[in-house]
């Protein structure tokens, strides 16, 4: 653990950092386990080159969803402001535990979340998914906001990085001109999480789920199922014990690929080309 986390992390929790151990999983910012001079042990994760305003915008996210009350956050404890030199977010830290509940308890706990809602489609200041910001400017209906919100300013970032072929703009372009159609019922703004990979799932000690890394925002609850289809594989019973509570809509199946689009043209901009070709998968599936 660097030397200068370590000096921010015990000013800003009154005791010194007594030991460190590295964690993995992430790929964006560095992450250690913590035990403060104190006895107290803290998940600690940092990153020399973040935008300021990520870790607060993230604590933020934090408290936005442990005010549903439906499935558990880590406390904050400390996370670095605009202005520091080290960017650092401070949190409790959550030994990892197993329950034969966890998939029931997860699919229970995602649709009270989403039915608790959010008063609009977007959210009252910008964020980040990983290292990207999300514009986050509240729009009149879900479509709008899914095109100008989400995918247009990612594909762009792409094509004019030149990582995505030009091709995706007219392609894209006949996207978002069947976009009313294909998003599908209307519904109310959900809670949602934004980043709903499984590697963004955590287990407390006692086995229930944890919701870490958010990237919050209002908008389609499907977004979390799919990204959670994407990157990961939730069990028959975690998405029966959501209809159970929240049913969703008839022909979510078919939405799948639309809404697994923003987030991979987000991994394309954040780890290349590689993804370009899942991109292309998932839009003809939606065209």
């Amino acid at each position: 653990m660097r030397a200068e986390v370590e000096r921010a992390v015990a000013a800003a929790l009154g005791s010194p950092v007594a030991s460190a151990r590295p964690l993995g999983g992430g790929s964006i910012n560095e992450a250690f386990a913590c035990r403060l001079a104190d006895g107290r042990q803290v998940f600690v994760k940092s990153n020399r080159r973040a935008d300021p305003r990520m870790f607060p915008a993230e604590a933020r996210g934090l408290a936005w969803l442990g005010e549903a009350g439906a499935l558990r956050v880590p406390q904050v404890l400390a996370v670095s402001g605009e202005g520091d030199p080290v960017p650092f977010l401070a949190l409790e830290y959550l030994a990892p535990g197993r329950s034969a509940d966890h998939e029931v308890a997860l699919g229970r706990g995602l649709a009270a979340l989403h039915r608790h809602g959010a008063p609009a489609f977007g959210l009252d200041h910008d964020n980040f998914l990983a290292t990207l910001e999300q514009d986050n400017t509240p729009t009149d209906d879900w479509a709008s906001f899914y095109i100008h919100r989400r995918l247009d300013p990612q594909v762009r970032l792409a094509v004019d990085a030149g990582v995505a072929p030009r091709s995706w703009v007219a392609a894209f372009d006949r996207l978002y001109a069947r976009m009313d159609e294909l998003a599908g019922p209307p519904e109310p703004p959900a809670r949602l999480h934004g980043d709903l990979w499984s590697g963004n799932l955590h287990a407390d000690e006692r086995g229930a789920p944890v919701l870490i890394d958010p990237a919050v925002y209002g908008g389609h609850r499907e977004v979390d199922l799919a990204m959670l289809q994407l990157f990961g594989s939730p069990g028959a019973r975690c998405l029966s014990a959501y209809d159970e509570v929240y049913p969703r809509a008839p022909g979510h199946e078919e939405r799948v690929p639309l809404y697994q689009l923003y987030p991979l043209v987000a991994h394309v901009n954040l780890f290349g080309g590689g993804y370009v070709g899942q991109v292309e998968a998932a839009l003809r599936r939606c065209l």
